[in-house]
């Protein structure tokens, strides 16, 4: 009898405790340096929002990102649920309320490709969206980049459906994204906008000096210890869920999401608001703080002086091959 007293508190106590964390959200800020970086900037990283609402027209997230005054807004795809339908009302509000305060940039995600495969469901949502989204002035980086200042390139790749099947999801690598993108830019700070954070090595390889990506929505349960209960691929446990990853010069970025879809629960692992704040190498600090919310990205080392010139040649790959460059320069 007490047993089930027990565990029907306990699962009240989750489905309260679930409702908060998706109703609230958190601001989390991440720090990097580059030779290549030449003004501080501050900008700020929204993800898989799932037509989900902070207050009345977006009240509280428009607020927190005002306090942050950003240079500029990115946006890595999932703003919108497109399963039985796609309402793309909630997320063009939002989108065209930031464009008229900040510079926009938008990178697809894999609801919005979903939109532009499958037509004869969706009918002309994809359209639809692309033209309100350049009509506000948003940058829409599908397949495309855009600059942010003389010192930033910002580039949005989309990924086919393969990329994310459960289980089991096609690899992929520096080529697929040469091909839709080109070579990275090597004098500029190159950021990539890829929504899995399942090919942190290709995104590297491909020359991304930081790439922001969402999709796994931090785990869905964070377990102190072990990390993410489970991502969209049913990988338990799964390094790279949230957080800031890499070395070398070379970083990750993965936001814990804003919304949540199918699988509506998020415990321990609130809705969250990223904010990365970019400096020029010379201001680098000298002592690394905790909690790996800060990194370097200056030094050649000879593992750095190969991403360099391999990013110069547009050829990671081949430095791969010859075994100048490895998966363990990026992880």
């Amino acid at each position: 009898m007490w047993k089930w007293i027990a565990a029907a508190w306990a699962g009240l106590w989750i489905c309260l405790r679930s409702a908060y964390e998706r109703r609230i959200f958190t601001t989390e800020e991440y720090e990097l340096w580059s030779e290549k970086i030449k003004k501080d900037r501050t900008l700020v990283f929204l993800s898989d929002l799932h037509d989900n609402r902070f207050g009345p027209g977006q009240r509280r997230l428009l607020a927190g990102i005002a306090r942050v005054r950003p240079d500029a807004v990115l946006i890595g795809g999932d703003m919108m649920v497109v399963k039985k339908r796609a309402d793309i009302g909630a997320a063009l509000f939002l989108v065209k309320k930031l464009a008229k305060r900040y510079p926009v940039y938008y990178g697809n995600g894999n609801h919005e490709n979903r939109m532009d495969r499958d037509r004869g469901r969706y009918g002309d949502r994809y359209d639809v969206l692309v033209r309100e989204l350049r009509k506000a002035g948003v940058f829409h980086l599908s397949d495309d980049s855009a600059e942010l200042g003389e010192d930033i390139r910002i580039s949005g790749v989309d990924l086919k459906e393969k990329y994310y099947e459960k289980f089991f999801p096609a690899a992929l690598t520096p080529d697929y994204i040469e091909e839709r993108l080109g070579c990275a830019d090597a004098e500029r700070y190159q950021i990539l906008l890829a929504h899995t954070p399942s090919f942190q090595s290709a995104y590297a390889r491909w020359g991304a000096d930081l790439t922001l990506a969402g999709h796994f929505h931090g785990g869905t349960v964070w377990l102190p210890g072990l990390g993410g209960l489970m991502t969209p691929q049913f990988v338990p446990f799964q390094k790279n869920c949230a957080g800031l990853h890499g070395k070398h010069g070379k970083y990750m970025i993965v936001s814990r999401g804003l919304g949540t879809h199918s699988v509506n629960l998020r415990l321990n692992n609130p809705s969250e608001l990223v904010v990365v704040k970019l400096h020029p190498a010379k201001d680098r600090i000298r002592e690394w703080p905790s909690f790996g919310r800060r990194a370097e990205n200056s030094g050649e080392d000879p593992a750095r002086q190969a991403l360099r010139s391999a990013a110069a040649a547009c050829d990671t790959g081949k430095a791969q091959r010859e075994g100048r460059v490895t998966d363990e320069h990026f992880l």
